[in-house]
């Protein structure tokens, strides 16, 4: 099984991996009952969807009518105003056929612009405090990508107390010195205030090259075991942190395999060894 810790100050305790439900965008409902079994085989505990993830919360509406209570059930607006963000919350509670969400995320918060809508009077964090107001969802998060979220998840967090955030993170992205600083220096305001740090883009080993996509993650992932357990492993070291899964089903036993026979972190040289073996390279240029 996979170990649980606190996530954040919300009373719960999530599995390590968080199940990422991107990765049910494009699949059948067969397909995302299999992907059940395998969630429920480790013990996962905890899901994360969003409105954009094409049929995900589709997908995943059919295994709340019977294990809704054995999930901490998340999903995301990338709405910005009040009105849009109300009828999108509704939406995706029709989707996933439930009452109520564990959190409700403002998804990919990082453009200066898009986020001073949000945090207007008529904005999309109206319509997200309205709804936990109203029982519609336990708690609120913010998510983002790219290099500039650490430093837009501070500015939203000096704004609003958030439950969660969720950011990239693995070991090439940790040697970028700027991205570091700012992330760093978000972990140890989220440790102060209790807020649950989620990470994503562990297996990111690349962006894809022209005519070679041949999974559903938007970047390369690593796909040998013994790097996977690398990459997972390296996450996992680092206590605060919760590491949402892959956004391909086929790879995510490879995920979970690892997660459940986490034991340490490895060292920066293993790491090394594997950025040079796989030709990992950033994400996103510096």
């Amino acid at each position: 099984m996979i170990e649980r810790r606190e996530f954040g100050s919300t009373g719960h305790d999530s599995t390590v991996t968080i199940f990422g439900a991107a990765s049910l965008s494009e699949v059948t409902q067969e397909e995302a009952n299999n992907t059940l079994e395998d969630l429920l085989e480790y013990g996962v505990n905890h899901i994360d969807t969003a409105a954009s993830y094409g049929d995900s919360e589709l997908r995943i509406g059919p295994w709340m009518e019977e294990y809704r209570d054995q999930f901490f059930l998340a999903t995301k607006t990338g709405k910005r105003t009040y009105e849009g963000a109300k009828e999108g919350i509704h939406n995706s509670l029709d989707r996933l056929r439930v009452d109520q969400v564990d959190l409700l995320q403002l998804h990919n918060l990082i453009q200066p612009d898009e986020w001073e809508t949000v945090f207007s009077e008529n904005g999309a964090l109206k319509a997200a405090i309205e709804a936990k107001e109203e029982g519609l969802t336990r708690f609120l998060g913010v998510t983002g990508h790219s290099l500039r979220v650490p430093k837009m998840h501070m500015k939203s967090l000096q704004e609003y107390d958030f439950d969660s955030v969720l950011l990239p993170y693995n070991y090439s992205l940790m040697q970028n010195q700027e991205y570091a600083s700012d992330f760093k220096e978000l972990l140890e305001t989220c440790r102060q205030k209790g807020v649950a740090v989620q990470t994503i883009k562990s297996l990111a080993r690349r962006r894809w090259q022209e005519g070679e996509q041949n999974r559903a993650t938007w970047y390369k992932p690593l796909e040998d075991q013994k790097y996977v357990d690398r990459a997972v492993s390296w996450v996992l070291g680092n206590s605060d942190l919760f590491l949402n899964t892959v956004g391909d089903i086929d790879l995510l036993p490879k995920v979970l395999d690892a997660a459940s026979r986490y034991e340490e972190r490895p060292s920066d040289g293993e790491m090394e060894d594997m950025r040079k073996e796989k030709n990992i390279k950033a994400l996103w240029p510096e």
